[in-house]
């Protein structure tokens, strides 16, 4: 399940994205919220993300889709307003609201003329302190939910994730899908989702990303109030370590299609991961570049098997996957298969060359300030910095940080943490199917 944000660009200024200095400030509210702030009166805009720890990996299977439906009900009313009155006040005054939800967070983001800060973030506590949970929305909801599971379950790309997922993760709540299973989420109640949300939001498990034009004393009384009212801490459990697979695991699932969806994986890391920067610059050798890539070459470029071909890693608060995807005919999908897997064994072998090292390099420097040029985009990094409790200099550190990986880090980095003899594949649209 994912809660688009709908956010223009607001440019920061010129030197400073450029040499990607930014001075992050850092508190804690009286209620215990962590805030992240960067202060910028560039344009007469606020932007406000607020995290809490309470994803989908906090689901059980008896309930899963319950983390996800409580993140989608809170702004459908609150406090003593309806969703539509909601709706209707921030249209009112320009205000933008949206967010994310994931294995391990749920996110409500807010942009505001600095003008309308104060009605608008009250606006927001509300929601996130006062949600109604109103039984005939949430019935509404589940129904609406159903409809869409329904539809997936005829998508040749959703059943492929689904299934990579599942053989992934095992019995890990990684394994959960955010969205829920039709059953489950027909049997979800208003008092699940109130215990749920009394237990996973709370301000000790909060994370408030504040960018713009306010003052550090505007902002501070910003996120008290987006914190201050918000029920005491519950001791839960942390989300478990993930078990590397014990053997290779390959399923083939028949679907009336031209096309094989492919899936190929295994656990990657965590976010705050010592080997991140040389898996990083790895990926982008590997799969990561587009047109650069290795596998995009060995698989388009020589042979002509896919349109498109990717590998990428999803760090997560534990070891998120490393994911190759591609699609191709299915009377080539044995082919592809092939090369894929001798491209991936070829490369946690030997790793890149000097000259992809160097070109690796060049294209993550040196697209590194479009990736933090408006302020959308640095509260995106605030959010993740707060959540994952990483270095506030991590903006600052990641150019150095990449230049510094070496064609030996890159080999040693892949040689640990994957294991091409052990991973896991989904072809959906098998040959025969």
């Amino acid at each position: 399940m994912h809660f688009s944000a709908f956010f223009g660009l607001v440019m920061l200024g010129a030197a400073s994205v450029a040499n990607a200095t930014l001075p992050i400030q850092h508190w804690k509210t009286p209620s215990g919220a962590s805030v992240l702030y960067v202060e910028n009166h560039d344009m007469p805009m606020v932007d406000f993300k607020v995290e809490f720890a309470a994803g989908s990996s906090y689901d059980t299977r008896a309930v899963s889709g319950l983390a996800g439906m409580t993140r989608h009900l809170m702004p459908l009313g609150a406090g003593k307003m309806s969703e539509d009155q909601i709706s209707s006040k921030l249209a009112d005054m320009g205000v933008q609201m949206g967010g994310d939800f994931d294995r391990d967070l749920s996110a409500f983001s807010l942009r505001t003329l600095t003008s309308e800060t104060a009605p608008a973030v009250e606006i927001l506590a509300s929601i996130i302190e006062q949600p109604v949970f109103d039984e005939k929305v949430l019935e509404r909801e589940k129904s609406r939910q159903i409809a869409v599971l329904k539809d997936a379950e005829m998508n040749p790309g959703h059943l492929a994730e689904e299934n990579f997922t599942k053989m992934l993760y095992g019995n890990h709540p990684y394994a959960l899908q955010p969205e829920g299973t039709i059953d489950t989420v027909k049997s979800l109640t208003r008092d699940e989702m109130v215990d749920f949300y009394r237990k996973h939001y709370t301000a000790g498990r909060e994370v408030i990303s504040i960018v713009g034009d306010i003052s550090r004393q505007d902002a501070e009384k910003a996120a008290a109030e987006l914190s201050g009212h918000l029920g005491p801490d519950v001791a839960l459990p942390a989300i478990p370590e993930v078990a590397n697979p014990a053997a290779p695991e390959t399923k083939m699932i028949p679907y009336p299609s031209s096309q094989s969806h492919i899936l190929i994986g295994y656990p990657g890391v965590k976010r705050d991961d010592p080997d991140y920067f040389p898996l990083l610059v790895g990926n982008y050798v590997l799969g990561g570049g587009g047109f650069e890539s290795r596998l995009l070459n060995e698989v388009r470029e020589k042979r002509g098997l896919a349109y498109s071909v990717y590998s990428y890693f999803f760090p997560l608060e534990e070891r998120g996957p490393f994911k190759v995807g591609l699609q191709t005919r299915k009377d080539q999908t044995q082919e592809a298969l092939s090369i894929v897997m001798k491209t991936i064994d070829d490369f946690v072998k030997n790793g890149p060359t000097e000259k992809d090292l160097v070109a690796a390099k060049e294209n993550l420097v040196g697209g590194f300030p479009l990736r933090i040029d408006s302020n959308a985009k640095i509260l995106d990094y605030l959010g993740m910095i707060g959540f994952y409790h990483l270095p506030l200099t991590y903006l600052d550190d990641f150019t150095n940080k990449v230049n510094a990986v070496t064609v030996e880090d890159i080999r040693d980095a892949f040689a640990r943490r994957i294991d091409p003899s052990k991973m896991v594949t989904v072809v959906v649209g098998a040959p025969g199917g």
